[in-house]
């Protein structure tokens, strides 16, 4: 019966709550261009924006696994991919906004600074790997792929690797805050290690369970 509220409640409540959320920084961007009040430079605002949040939303799909296990709470499971599919969208909205608004489909230009421009490339080829990650995010093509969908899903460590880096070489001096996206990054992939798995109280949990049975 308790499964049974829980699974309620995360459908019902939790989970409309969260998709709210998630639209909350592109509703106040888009307020910000109806009122005019983006700053000397919106693009840039725009652009900067959009990118924090796709590498918040990657960082924060990346922490469910390490939050199930430590909490025990397998509900959380069913956040990951909306999560990931906000990851994306707000990728999609900040490269959008370079392609356009900053860029004006200047596509000479556009390849050039691809090619040279380390940041760039980086940043478009993180975008380029999320296609796949989006593509095969439903449960159809999870059971058409079997353990494939698995092994093309851990593609999202690189993502967020490559997410971290493009930011680092973006601000080049004003290093910090790209810094401690990367230790954040450094620590959820420290918690999967199968060493830390059993200190886990999750973990602990169910091996009492175990032994009990």
């Amino acid at each position: 019966m308790r499964a049974l509220q829980s699974g309620a409640l995360t459908r019902y409540l939790f989970k409309p709550l969260l998709f709210l959320a998630c639209l909350v920084p592109v509703g106040l961007l888009a307020l910000g261009v109806w009122q005019q009040d983006l700053g000397a430079n919106p693009v840039e605002t725009v652009e900067h924006t959009t990118g924090d949040w796709t590498l918040r939303l990657l960082l924060l799909t990346l922490a469910i696994t390490p939050l199930r296990r430590f909490t025990g709470q397998t509900a959380l499971l069913r956040f990951r991919r909306m999560l990931g599919l906000y990851a994306f969208f707000y990728g999609v909205l900040h490269f959008l906004t370079w392609l356009w608004l900053d860029q004006g489909l200047r596509w000479e230009e556009i390849l050039a600074d691809v090619v040279k421009r380390p940041y760039i490339t980086v940043g478009f080829t993180a975008l380029l790997l999320m296609l796949p990650l989006a593509a095969t995010s439903t449960r159809g093509m999870m059971r058409r792929l079997g353990r494939r969908w698995k092994t093309l899903h851990r593609l999202v460590y690189l993502v967020a690797g490559l997410g971290v880096l493009h930011y680092l070489w973006l601000v080049k001096a004003d290093w910090l805050e790209p810094a401690l996206y990367g230790v954040v990054l450094a620590l959820l992939l420290l918690a999967r290690l199968p060493a830390w798995r059993w200190h886990l109280p999750g973990r602990a949990r169910s091996l009492s369970d175990c032994r009990g049975s």
